[in-house]
């Protein structure tokens, strides 16, 4: 089945303009390391985090490696979880140290799913963030699916068979370009608009996709064209 996902994007994107999201100015290891902080928390409290590790000189592989367990948890105490994130992010630069010899181009080289399969075995690293990091990192075409995707998508009756990250995923990646760019700011568009717009409680009435979004007609109460 194909899905009008190019007219979503171009009613986002017309609505709220470009995202700017990652990598822009960063340093590929930075984005790397930021993918691995924000699990669970919010950016201003992972950007807290980065702040920390580069105050103490704790931003490169070799320095998060070789640093004690407990200071580069200090660090990064702003992300929460942080003595468990201090240890996710040991477990990413001792495989980039003992299997690409500390080299991110290395990793990066490979073949997108053989540079998946070899993300998804570090510790803690699951679909989303391995996502994350082939995306803003490494900047290869893979769709990063996280909860605001599945909410807007639903409320847009548009929704894979089954709810795996994996079905999610191929529902993008089967009716858009693999082109890494439009990813990236699909991806920041939907979770700006899941944000400002289609929380929780949704407001529908202010809603860019109302004229497509048949949750948010019946929400508001009446029909809209859908050529609105």
């Amino acid at each position: 089945m194909q899905y009008p996902l190019l007219d979503l994007y171009k009613r986002l994107l017309a609505a709220y303009g470009p995202q700017h999201w990652w990598p822009g100015d960063q340093e590929p290891f930075v984005v790397v390391v930021g993918a691995i902080l924000t699990q669970s928390t919010a950016w201003a409290n992972v950007e807290r985090a980065l702040a920390g590790l580069r105050a103490e000189r704790l931003l490169s592989p070799q320095a998060i490696l070789t640093a004690p367990e407990e200071r580069l948890a200090a660090a990064i105490r702003s992300s929460g979880y942080f003595r468990v994130k201090a240890r996710r992010l040991q477990a990413f630069a001792r495989v980039l140290e003992e299997r690409f010899e500390g080299s991110l181009e290395r990793l990066f080289a490979l073949p997108v799913e053989k540079l998946r399969g070899a993300l998804l075995e570090i510790d803690g690293v699951g679909p989303e963030t391995a996502d994350d990091i082939i995306l803003y990192a490494a900047r290869k075409p893979v769709f990063v699916v996280d909860a605001y995707t599945r909410r807007v998508m639903s409320r847009l009756g548009v929704r894979p068979a089954s709810d795996s990250y994996e079905r999610w995923q191929a529902l993008f990646m089967d009716n858009l370009p693999h082109d890494a760019a439009l990813f990236n700011e699909y991806h920041a568009l939907l979770v700006r608009h899941a944000k400002s717009v289609c929380r929780r409680t949704p407001r529908c009435g202010r809603c860019a996709l109302l004229a497509v979004c048949p949750t948010g007609q019946a929400m508001v109460g009446g029909e809209v064209s859908v050529n609105g």
